[in-house]
């Protein structure tokens, strides 16, 4: 009897633990399915109003293009794409640009010597002076050869005479034209570009069509962009669209020109570049292309072996 009496206790205080053990369980899956089934609720509200906002605020969409000989440890610089169809900052999204034209170390030194290059190969000098020969008079001898007492003279137009001719002069026109190499040329152009980026001073924008050729419109949107005193405008073709083309016109300081013209000075000479996407696309291709020629890789081997190394 003692036996039945402690079998039953034991089996009621087993279903007493079980029947507490399974009312914990259930409150659990219930409090855990509530605060999932809230979680959703708020993160769906979450979701609509996040949709409702980019629809109401027009967020930028992520862009990218496909970049030819993209090193491995390097990244892609973004930048905004903007437009010139209003006057407002208003961002259409990003674009990657090339790191190895884009990120290069500037070379004060290469942006220096490309642009002595540029003033002086295309100076020409004028000055041109007579010498003896060329002087009108002068053709007998001044005085005898002998008994005057004065020293021998053989003509009025000697250059150690006054209103003779001059010995060394400039004999122009003289022309200072050279080129560097061509490696310099394109190191000074990422150096330009490299340069123009970080110091925020390049944009890109989709085209160069503008719905007015008000001048005052385009220095409005130069001025509400802070694109500074000075614009050059880049694109891919030499025929500018004609709003555009009227309207720098009649603006000094704004220049439009085309990408096969692009260069370090022109570039340092204005104070912001823009560059539409079809010109982006074509400078790369160019540049991308010089640098991975053969030429242009065996340049430093070429060094070593006018220096005698090789």
């Amino acid at each position: 009897m003692f036996l039945a009496v402690n079998k039953a206790c034991c089996r009621y205080a087993l279903g007493t633990r079980m029947c507490i053990a399974f009312q914990r369980l259930s409150l659990t899956t219930s409090s855990t399915a509530a605060a999932e089934q809230s979680q959703a609720e708020q993160s769906t509200s979450a979701d609509t109003g996040t949709v409702s906002s980019s629809a109401h605020r027009n967020l930028p969409l992520m862009t990218s293009r496909p970049l030819a000989h993209l090193p491995l440890h390097a990244k892609p610089k973004q930048v905004w794409l903007e437009t010139l169809s209003t006057s407002e900052d208003e961002k259409l999204g990003f674009v990657d640009l090339h790191p190895d034209i884009f990120a290069t170390f500037p070379r004060i030194d290469i942006l220096w010597f490309n642009v002595f290059w540029q003033r002086l190969y295309r100076y020409v000098d004028y000055r041109h002076v007579k010498n003896r020969a060329e002087m009108r008079g002068g053709g007998r001898k001044p005085w005898p050869q002998k008994g005057t007492g004065r020293a021998r003279q053989g003509s009025i137009r000697a250059p150690h005479f006054i209103r003779g001719g001059k010995t060394y002069g400039p004999r122009g026109p003289t022309s200072y034209f050279f080129m560097i190499p061509k490696y310099m040329r394109i190191l000074g152009l990422r150096a330009a570009l490299s340069v123009k980026l970080a110091q925020d001073n390049l944009h890109i924008v989709d085209s160069l069509d503008m719905p007015t050729d008000d001048p005052e419109y385009l220095k409005d949107l130069v001025e509400s962009r802070d694109w500074g005193l000075s614009v050059l405008f880049v694109d891919d073709t030499d025929v500018a669209p004609k709003n555009i083309a009227l309207a720098t016109d009649r603006i000094k300081p704004y220049n439009i020109m085309p990408v096969y013209g692009l260069n370090v000075y022109s570039m340092l000479k204005h104070e912001t570049v823009v560059l539409t996407l079809a010109a982006l696309e074509r400078i790369e291709e160019r540049l991308l292309r010089q640098m991975h020629s053969v030429e242009f890789r065996e340049v430093p081997f070429q060094t070593l072996k006018q220096q005698g190394y090789c």
